[in-house]
Formats: C-alpha cells, sequence, structure tokens
C-alpha cells in the first residue's frame, strides 16, 4: 500500500464558522463605510438650508427692522431679493442731470451708514460677494430721438448718476474715516448704469411683457442691491456630492 497518497482534510465545523464570522465582518465594515459615506452627504446638504437662513434670510431681516420706519419717507422700498430701491427721482436728481440733491445726500448720510453696519455685521460680511449701485431710467427721452439713441442718452445718464452716488459715499465719515472701510468698498461695491433696459409698472414689478404699461417714475430708480457667495456655496455643495 502506498503510504505517501495525499489524505482528503476533512473539514471542521469550527474552520466553517471562522470563516463565516470573516465574511460577516467583512460585510459590516462595507455597510459602515456607506452609512459614514451617506451621513457625510446628508449632513453635506443639510447645510444648505443653514447658509440660506443665516444669510439670506438674517439679512433681510436685519434690513427691514433698521429701515422699516424710514422707507415710506424716503420713499424707498426693500425686495425679497434684499434691493433697498430708491424710487422717488425728483427726490434725487432733476431731469437729465447726475448731480444728487441736498435731499438725497440726507438721505444716502442716514441711510449708508446704518446700512453697512448690517453689510460688515461678522454674520454676514465673508458672505457679501459685491454690492451694486444700480442706476435705471425710463425708455422716455425728448421727442424727436430715436429709440437706439434715446437708450445710449439714458445709459449715459444712469451710469453718471450710479457714479455720483458711489463718490458721495466712499465720502462719507464711515468710510472716510479709516483705511479698511475704503479698502473693503473699493473691493465689493460697483456703480453700473442699466439705462432703461428694466422698466417697471406701476405695481413696481420689472416690465416682462406687452401687457405691462411702464410707469416712467417708478423706472427711474437708484438701486443698492447686495449679491451674497450663497449661490457659489451651496453650488460647491451640490458638486461635491457628485
Amino acid at each position: 500500500m502506498n503510504t505517501n497518497l495525499p489524505v482528503k482534510r476533512k473539514i471542521r465545523q469550527e474552520d466553517f464558522w471562522i470563516g463565516l464570522s470573516d465574511l460577516m465582518t467583512s460585510l459590516m465594515m462595507i455597510f459602515l463605510l456607506i452609512s459614514v459615506i451617506y451621513m457625510i452627504k446628508v449632513q453635506a446638504m443639510v447645510k444648505i438650508p443653514t447658509i440660506y437662513k443665516e444669510t439670506l434670510q438674517g439679512l433681510g431681516l436685519a434690513l427691514q427692522k433698521e429701515f422699516k420706519n424710514d422707507l415710506p419717507k424716503w420713499k424707498a422700498t426693500i425686495d425679497n431679493d434684499l434691493t433697498v430701491r430708491f424710487q422717488e427721482p425728483k427726490m434725487m436728481f432733476d431731469t437729465n442731470s447726475a448731480e444728487l440733491k441736498p435731499h438725497f445726500k440726507a438721505i444716502l448720510d442716514d441711510f449708508f451708514p446704518r446700512y453697512m453696519l448690517i453689510m460688515s455685521d461678522p454674520k454676514y460680511i465673508n458672505n457679501i460677494e459685491e454690492i451694486r449701485i444700480e442706476g435705471h431710467t425710463s425708455t422716455v427721452w425728448k421727442v424727436g430721438t430715436t429709440q437706439q439713441n434715446a437708450y445710449f442718452k439714458n445709459m449715459e445718464l444712469s451710469q453718471a448718476r450710479t457714479r455720483s452716488t458711489l463718490e458721495y459715499i466712499m465720502t462719507t465719515p464711515i468710510v472716510s474715516s479709516t483705511p479698511a472701510s475704503f479698502n473693503w468698498l473699493k473691493q465689493h461695491v460697483r456703480a453700473i448704469g442699466f439705462s432703461s433696459a428694466m422698466p417697471l409698472d406701476h405695481a413696481g414689478k420689472l416690465v416682462i411683457s406687452a401687457e405691462q404699461l411702464e410707469d416712467p417714475v417708478r423706472s427711474q430708480r437708484v438701486e443698492f442691491r447686495v449679491r451674497t457667495t450663497v449661490e457659489k456655496q451651496i453650488s460647491d455643495i451640490v458638486e461635491n456630492q457628485k
């Protein structure tokens, strides 16, 4: 008899349970990893409403609380997109003029320091991307002027008015007293003239259809529009989840 033949090894019950235990351990680790990844994604997505609430809603509430008693006398409004709109042209400029009237200077003296205190609050300042001073005109110009020429004449006027407004607020004590304030505004504030590209109707809504009639008075306005980094932050969160 050949005693060198291989002997078939019996699988012991202990070996079976050890192998099963290793398999279960591996599966548990996989499930744990999946759970951790899911929790990270959920936590990231939960940040979206938090970012929105703390920045956009927070700024909106702060602006309304600060200026609600002043808006009627300023003939101003605060839109849901955080735009502060000064919409009484007779209080701001003479016809076809970019020189600020004394009454509008007085409004800016009252408004802008308080506005900047809100924007520079530690809760918001790092989320402020840009503050735009926007100038808008009506579509009206002198009789006999073509629509195209009227648009460019109004462009020149709206840009001049926003520049005058920017120059004035940059000389206010809250800005000129400290180089840091001036430098922050220089980096974040823009003066843009939109000519008659965005006329408003009698309800103060943007004219986007032929059924809406323009209100030439409401269309002539100066707006302080804040743009935040919220949209970019949310976009980054969504992108990182892909």
